[in-house]
């Protein structure tokens, strides 16, 4: 890339938010469209303000009111606006119009840019903080294909001027690092938050497509999120694509496995399958409402203190290819991760899970940070319209298997067991499979490391193909098992 056309002088330290904008505006071949739909202009702004912008500013414009706005970006099927759709046709419209009216041969430096939001911010009864969808479509080399970075953030603050403001740098911070920090995708991710306070906004989704961005593995970027602290929790589809967790959740009966799914194994697999027929069985669920999510916590993540992420590309693969959509949290206890899909439903819930995760929830030691402590924990985990489907355990010495009739928790914990027990937020897993009772992930996933046989009985049809044929977990084939 020509220095001429971007330049290669980095600012020192963190450059406010005016030094971005003025930086932009004072490059002679950064030029384009802003649309902001739902919260004011508050990108632009920032490059109006800074001075020099009509070398970069082609066009601005909100088209507030809805039929107006419909009349040039089109209807959408559902009537909504703040969509992600909506802001794909808002940057195709608004790319196109600049590729159609500016003379490529007068101008062929020129890096043509749209930068698109549509936006609500927090309505007047403070009762809904607000979401919107944020993307830039822009050239690196004027003789590529564009490139693309789409987000979607939720706004924590409980006010829609200081929303506004936020969003603002958030513009400016976006397309700064679109031009300067392309080439390094978690860099440009983590300064997207340059003076915002990080408990202000929430990116849960993000995106990158185009040439700049081959290399990029959006799932992995959807990990950053996490790391970061940017968010709480990420979703990819069945087709391993990041999605936006409102899109999954929002007004659905859900039913959540958490686990290592390092492998994913038959037991795991069973647990699924039966689980899903007891809740769909139950009162006030609709199959065609109904989501089932395997997550993985952040915890479950780490090696050696450091999230290993070609281990965790490992498990969300072989999970998205037997068709689930996988989420990964940062949510230890099992309280949070209720009460984050109560964000988007208040349909029945449930939960599948193993002996030792129902007795790890009886164990006070999770909840001292608490002022209720385990009582508050099981306020916002039970009280919700919560069932517990709980898988046996085989006892390894006594060959018993242990279900919640016969499993023991803590003595202080008795009553309090009994209580959830009893009144059938604990129900047994019944038809599971005895013979999938000696299968342990960790041994398979030794196993594996190890080439030796036997383990491949062990996991569903075909994720031992996919295993060997991607080379999943440290595998290693036997010289007679590599073919030219």
């Amino acid at each position: 890339m020509p220095e001429s056309i971007l330049g290669d002088k980095e600012f020192e330290n963190i450059p406010s938010i005016r030094s971005k904008a003025l930086r932009i505006n004072l490059n002679e071949n950064i030029y384009g469209t802003f649309a902001e739909i739902g919260a004011g202009q508050e990108t632009v702004r920032n490059f109006f303000r800074a001075g020099g912008a009509s070398g970069t500013v082609a066009k601005t414009m909100s088209a507030y009111d809805k039929d107006f706005s419909d009349a040039i970006y089109g209807v959408e099927e559902d009537g909504r606006y703040v969509t992600e759709s909506r802001l794909q046709k808002m940057l195709t419209h608004e790319f196109d119009l600049i590729e159609e009216r500016i003379d490529r041969v007068k101008h062929p430096n020129r890096l043509f840019f749209a930068f698109a939001n549509t936006v609500a911010t927090i309505d007047f009864a403070k009762k809904y903080k607000g979401h919107g969808w944020l993307g830039l479509r822009f050239q690196i080399d004027p003789s590529e294909p564009y490139n693309e970075i789409t987000l979607h953030i939720r706004f924590h603050e409980n006010d829609a001027q200081l929303q506004q403001v936020t969003l603002g740098k958030l513009g400016v911070n976006l397309i700064y690092g679109a031009y300067y920090k392309y080439d390094e995708p978690n860099k440009l991710l983590r300064y997207l938050y340059d003076h915002i306070d990080q408990d202000k906004i929430e990116i849960d989704t993000i995106n990158f497509y185009g040439p700049r961005f081959e290399n990029v593995d959006n799932r992995l970027m959807s990990l950053q999120l996490i790391k970061n602290g940017m968010t709480d929790a990420v979703m990819f589809d069945a087709s391993g694509n990041n999605v936006l967790p409102a899109k999954i959740l929002y007004k659905k009966n859900i039913l959540a496995l958490r686990g290592s799914f390092r492998p994913v194994t038959k037991v795991n697999i069973d647990m699924f399958k039966h689980s899903y027929e007891m809740f769909l069985n139950e009162n006030r669920v609709d199959k065609n409402k109904t989501e089932v999510i395997f997550e993985i916590t952040l915890s479950n993540l780490r090696a050696d203190g450091e999230i290993d992420e070609e281990d965790f590309m490992d498990r969300a693969k072989l999970l998205c290819s037997l068709g689930h959509t996988v989420m990964i949290s940062n949510f230890q206890e099992y309280y949070k991760l209720v009460e984050y899909f109560a964000r988007y439903t208040k349909l029945r819930m449930g939960l599948a899970m193993g002996v030792s995760n129902l007795i790890d929830i009886f164990d006070e030691k999770y909840y001292r940070h608490l002022s209720g402590g385990i009582l508050e924990a099981f306020g916002k985990l039970f009280f919700k319209d919560l069932k517990v489907y709980l898988y046996p355990m085989k006892d390894s010495e006594t060959g018993e298997y242990i279900n919640s009739e016969n499993l023991k928790v803590h003595p202080r914990m008795k009553e309090l067991y009994k209580f959830f027990k009893y009144n059938g937020k604990v129900v047994d897993i019944k038809d599971y499979n005895p013979e999938h009772m000696d299968i342990f992930s960790r041994e398979v996933l030794q196993m594996i490391e190890e080439n030796k046989d036997g383990w491949e009985q062990m996991l569903p049809a075909g994720v031992s193909e996919t295993i060997k044929k991607k080379r999943l977990f440290n595998y290693n084939p036997h010289p007679e098992e590599i073919k030219d």
